[in-house]
C-alpha cells in the first residue's frame, strides 16, 4: 500500500458484501480510510453508513435516490459529496487517492466500475464474480496492463488463493497444481426430490443453510449456478483448465475449498462460513488482522462429508462448464440470462425450475461469438437479456395458461 493508512472506496457498501467490509474496517480505524461508499437506492443504509465513516463521495446510482440522500447528508454528514449515476460509480472506483476498491455489487451492475478501478491500477478486491465471468480476457488484460492487484474475495476463490504457494491470481505456472476443488454447501434443496423443485418459493430458496447472503446470490445457491460462476471465475483467476476444476458438495460449509498438487498432497482451508475472514484477509494482505470471526472448535465440529454435485436436479452447474469450454461470449450470455431468470423467480413470474431452461433457451438462440473487446461483451449480454426477458413472457403466458386449464 502506498501508506500506513488503506484508503477504500466500496462498491455496494449496502449489500452483504459491503456491510461484512465495514465491519472489518470499523475495528480497525488505525488501518482504513473510507473515501467512497455507494448503493443503487438504499437511502437510509447509506446515510446511516455515512454518518458513522465520513467517506468524501456518496453515489447513488439511481437519480431519484441520490436526491433523497443529499438531502439526508446536508446536515447529518455534510463533509460527504453525492454522486449519481454509472459514471459516478467508474469514477470513485478509479479516484487518486484510492488504494483499495471493493467490489461488491451485484451482477453485471458491477462490470464497469470493476474495470475502472481494474484500468486505474487499483488493487482491487473481487466479490462480484459476475464481472471477471462475462469479461474473462478482457478484464485479466486490462489488469496486466494497468499493473493493478486483484485478490479474490469469494470464499471459495479466497480459500484457493491462500491455499497456492506463490499467492497469485492470473497468469501463472500452474504445472504442480493438479486439481482446484469448490466446496458448495448444496443450498437449502439439496436433499429435496426433483419432483417438488417445481414448487419452491422464492423465500424458501432465499433461506441459506449456513451463509446470510442477498437474494441474487442466494438463488444461485440453490440453483448452483453460483457454483458454475465460480468455476469460470476460478479459470481466469488461476489459469485453470475446466477439466481441472472440480465441485464437491460440502454440507458443512467448513472447508471452503482445496488445492490439490502433483505430489499428492491436498491443501484445504478450513474456518466458519463468515465472509469476514475472506474479506479481512483481502483487505490487509499479505498481513492479517481480526475479523470478528469466532474461533473454529474442531471437538465440537460436526463430521465433515462430501457428495457428488447431481446434475440431473441442478443444471446450472452443468450450463456453467459448457460456457467456460464454449468461450467466447458465452459466459456473458449466461450470465445475462441468470439475472433475468433470477429476477423473474423473485418477483414470482416463473418457477425455480425454469430458470435453467430459461438459459438452455437463450443459449440456444443467441450465437456465441469471439470476444475482441468490451463492446463485443456488452451487446452480448444486451442480446441475452432482451431474448430472456421474451422467454420470461412465453413462460409467464404458459403458467397463466396452466393455471386456466385447471
Amino acid at each position: 500500500m502506498s501508506s500506513a493508512v488503506t484508503s477504500l472506496t466500496i462498491l455496494g457498501s449496502t449489500g452483504s458484501i459491503g456491510v461484512s467490509t465495514l465491519d472489518v474496517v470499523g475495528r480497525h480505524p488505525d488501518r482504513f480510510r473510507v473515501t467512497a461508499l455507494t448503493a443503487r437506492r438504499d437511502v437510509d443504509g447509506l446515510a446511516k453508513q455515512c454518518r458513522r465513516f465520513g467517506p468524501r463521495f456518496a453515489v447513488m446510482a439511481e437519480s431519484a435516490a441520490a436526491g433523497q440522500l443529499r438531502q439526508r447528508l446536508a446536515s447529518e454528514a455534510p463533509e460527504t459529496e453525492v454522486l449519481c449515476g454509472p459514471e459516478a460509480l467508474c469514477e470513485v472506483a478509479a479516484l487518486p487517492e484510492v488504494d483499495v476498491v471493493m467490489a461488491g455489487i451485484v451482477g453485471a451492475a458491477g462490470l464497469l466500475p470493476t474495470l475502472s478501478a481494474v484500468g486505474a491500477g487499483k488493487r482491487v478486491l473481487l466479490a462480484n464474480k459476475e464481472a471477471l465471468v462475462m469479461s474473462g480476457a478482457v478484464f485479466m488484460t486490462a489488469l496486466a496492463e494497468s499493473g493493478g492487484e486483484l485478490l479474490p474475495v469469494d470464499s471459495e476463490h479466497n480459500a484457493v488463493f491462500q491455499c497456492l504457494p506463490d499467492n497469485k491470481t492470473g497468469n501463472r505456472d500452474a504445472t504442480a497444481v493438479r486439481r482446484i476443488v469448490l466446496t458448495a454447501s448444496g443450498g437449502p434443496f439439496r436433499e429435496l426430490p426433483a419432483a417438488k423443485l417445481e414448487n419452491v418459493t422464492p423465500e424458501q430458496a432465499c433461506n441459506h443453510p449456513n451463509w446470510d447472503m442477498g437474494r441474487k446470490i442466494s438463488v444461485d445457491s440453490a440453483t448452483l449456478m453460483n457454483k458454475g460462476l465460480e468455476v469460470i471465475e476460478a479459470h481466469w483467476l488461476f489459469s485453470a483448465a475446466a477439466d481441472q476444476i472440480e465441485v464437491v458438495i460440502h454440507p458443512q460449509s467448513v472447508i471452503h475449498s482445496m488445492v490439490e498438487y502433483a505430489d499428492g498432497s491436498v491443501l484445504a482451508h478450513l474456518g466458519h462460513p463468515d465472509m469476514r475472514t475472506p474479506i479481512a484477509h483481502a483487505l490487509a494482505w499479505p498481513e492479517r488482522v481480526e475479523a470478528g470471526v469466532a474461533l473454529l472448535e474442531f471437538t465440537k465440529l460436526p463430521p465433515l462429508t462430501f457428495e457428488k454435485p447431481d446434475l440431473d436436479r441442478f443444471p446450472c452447474l452443468r450450463l456453467g462448464y459448457e460456457a467456460l469450454n464454449d468461450g467466447g461470449t458465452a459466459p456473458a450470455l449466461l450470465n445475462a440470462a441468470n439475472e433475468v431468470a433470477v429476477d423473474a423467480f423473485l418477483n414470482g413470474t416463473i418457477r425455480f425450475t425454469d430458470i435453467p431452461r430459461l438459459i438452455e433457451q437463450v443459449r440456444g438462440v443467441c450465437a456465441v461469438k469471439e470476444v475482441g473487446d468490451l463492446e463485443d461483451i456488452l451487446a452480448a449480454d444486451e442480446a441475452a437479456r432482451q431474448q430472456a426477458l421474451e422467454e420470461v413472457e412465453r413462460m409467464a403466458g404458459t403458467a397463466v395458461g396452466r393455471k386456466a386449464a385447471t
